[in-house]
This record gives C-alpha cells, sequence and structure tokens, in this order.
C-alpha cells in the first residue's frame, strides 16, 4: 500500500462511502481533531509509568479510532460495517473517574493546567479533546451524529482533567490554584 495517493493534491479527499469532499468541510476537521487528541494521548500514554493508567489510555486511543471512523464515513452512502462505540465505554471512563477521585484532594477553585510534565500533557490532550467535541456538536447540527460519540468525548474531558489532577499529586507537583485578582 502506497503512502501517498496524490488524490488529495487538490484539496479534496474521500469518505467512507466514496463521496469526496473538500479537505476544509467540517467533518474533516472533526475527524482531523479527534486524530490530533489521538495523539496528544500518545503522549502521555509513554509518559506513564502506573500501568492501570497507561492500559486505559490505549484503550481510548483505540476508541477515539472508532470515534474517527464514524466521522470519516458518508452517512448516506457508506455500507461499510463500522466498529460501534458503546455506553459501557463512557461508564468505563465514569468509573475511572470516580476511583482517581477518591484518593484526590477536594475541589474547591479551578486549577491553572501545568503542575508537572504529565499533567501538562494531560491539560493539553483535554483543551484538544474540548475543541474536537465542540467540532462534532457542530457537525451534527448539520449530519446526524450518533449521541455516544458526544457523550464519550464530554466524560473523556471529564477523565483527562481529573487524571491531568491524579498526575500533578502522584508527581509530588502542587496544583495551581486560580486566584483571580479582585
Amino acid at each position: 500500500m502506497k503512502i501517498y495517493t496524490k488524490t488529495g493534491d487538490k484539496g479534496q479527499t474521500g469518505l467512507i462511502g466514496g463521496t469526496r469532499v473538500s479537505k476544509a468541510n467540517l467533518r474533516i476537521d472533526a475527524y482531523g481533531t479527534v486524530d490530533e487528541l489521538n495523539s496528544w494521548i500518545g503522549l502521555l500514554r509513554t509518559s506513564q509509568s502506573d500501568i492501570r493508567q497507561a492500559a486505559m489510555l490505549a484503550q481510548v486511543q483505540d476508541r477515539l479510532f472508532v470515534i474517527g471512523s464514524h466521522l470519516a464515513a458518508d452517512p448516506e452512502k457508506s455500507r461499510m460495517s463500522l466498529p460501534d462505540l458503546r455506553e459501557a465505554d463512557v461508564e468505563q471512563l465514569e468509573a475511572e473517574i470516580d476511583f482517581m477521585n477518591e484518593s484526590l484532594p477536594e475541589l474547591k477553585s479551578f486549577v491553572l493546567p501545568g503542575g508537572n510534565q504529565q499533567a501538562a500533557y494531560g491539560h493539553l490532550a483535554r483543551t484538544v479533546c474540548r475543541r474536537a467535541e465542540r467540532q462534532v456538536v457542530a457537525l451534527g447540527e448539520e449530519n446526524p451524529v450518533e449521541p455516544v460519540l458526544l457523550e464519550y468525548l464530554n466524560r473523556l474531558s471529564d477523565y483527562l482533567f481529573t487524571l491531568s489532577r491524579k498526575l500533578c499529586l502522584d508527581g509530588g507537583s502542587d496544583e495551581i490554584k486560580w486566584l483571580p485578582r479582585g
């Protein structure tokens, strides 16, 4: 399989189902941002020494590929059987958030992204996740999007925030509280 096909040289790309669209299409932005998020998750995963966290992040990467495949498919023309995203995937994120929260101090203020390098990677991934979510919402205003995709992205950003807090704690770093002037 060749990496380059030259079919996109004029700014068009193909969706699953054969439809050609502009590379500036909202659908392309949405799955491109999910791909960017997946790369940030990969960076975060490679910095993990905690086996449970690394395994969960690997699973998140798999689920992001599932989301990307759904976003890359033309809902009217694709006949390809795509892997599914399940409500159980959202529930697993919730369970991981609850597990991490057991060891975290109560959150009494906003925190600034950072604390240590691993936590900062988590916050970067969280912000890209929020952008992906916004783009999928915008896409859903024009085309049908399965609700579970949005639920997963929404919960994933919560997971990444909680993971960032946990990485700060585990790394012996203090969270930087936002203290507004006033």
